[in-house]
């Protein structure tokens, strides 16, 4: 009995050392610039276009934070986000692989003093106030910031400036059930768009788009000549 106890007892602590190591893993600009062949084929090209599942902009993921970059690449692994080509490519890529791309993305196109004053976001109209401050507990604003540029969390990404098409794209998919290739797994913001009807989801994600922001696409030449530095 003593020996089974002692087994289980170095199993549990070798989890829990296994589980501390991967919280801890920390991405190198300079590794994840050198392992982005897979990525600027789409997000390094300006104004590029996905044509499946939907057709739309692909979001720009330079300037991103590093966590929410991470957290999103995890969740196609994972399947609680529904896109073939980033599950596909989400799956060739190790813990390691994450940290680094994440990292590197995050400081691609942003500049000291670069990220753009709150005063400076255009006041919504009538119409797109009265949608955001639909959800008594402003969740929006209280999980993306005011101007949509400050999350109060690594996890939550940065909205302002993205692509108004990407962001209509996205906000519905925490709608979509039942469909093998479209769908995102997130209990707020599932019960946050399914209280917007399309139209409106639209409307949002033209205003959102409109205000600036730190979000770029850093162009493919620019990208390899920081890889190859």
């Amino acid at each position: 009995m003593n020996k089974l106890l002692t087994t289980m007892f170095a199993l549990a602590v070798a989890c829990v050392t296994v589980s501390a190591q991967a919280q801890t893993v920390s991405g190198k600009v300079e590794e994840g610039a050198k392992k982005t062949a897979m990525c600027v084929g789409c997000h390094g090209i300006l104004g590029y276009q996905a044509s499946f599942p939907e057709i739309h902009k692909v979001p720009m993921i330079a300037g991103q934070s590093a966590t929410y970059i991470s957290s999103a690449l995890n969740a196609y692994k994972t399947g609680d986000r529904k896109h073939p080509t980033m599950r596909a490519i989400a799956d060739t890529l190790t813990e390691q692989d994450i940290a680094d791309l994440a990292a590197y993305y995050s400081v691609q196109g942003l500049k000291e003093g670069g990220a753009p004053p709150a005063a400076a976001a255009r006041a919504p109209s009538e119409r797109v106030q009265a949608l955001i401050g639909r959800d008594a507990a402003n969740t929006c604003i209280t999980c993306h910031g005011a101007n949509f540029n400050t999350p109060n969390d690594g996890t939550v990404p940065k909205l302002a400036g993205q692509h108004a098409d990407y962001l209509f794209v996205a906000l519905k998919s925490y709608k979509t059930e039942r469909n093998a290739n479209l769908g995102r797994s997130n209990g707020v913001m599932a019960g946050q768009a399914k209280k917007f009807t399309n139209a409106e989801l639209k409307e949002l994600a033209k205003y959102i788009s409109s205000l600036p922001g730190e979000l770029k696409t850093v162009p493919e030449p620019v990208i390899h000549r920081s890889a190859a530095k």
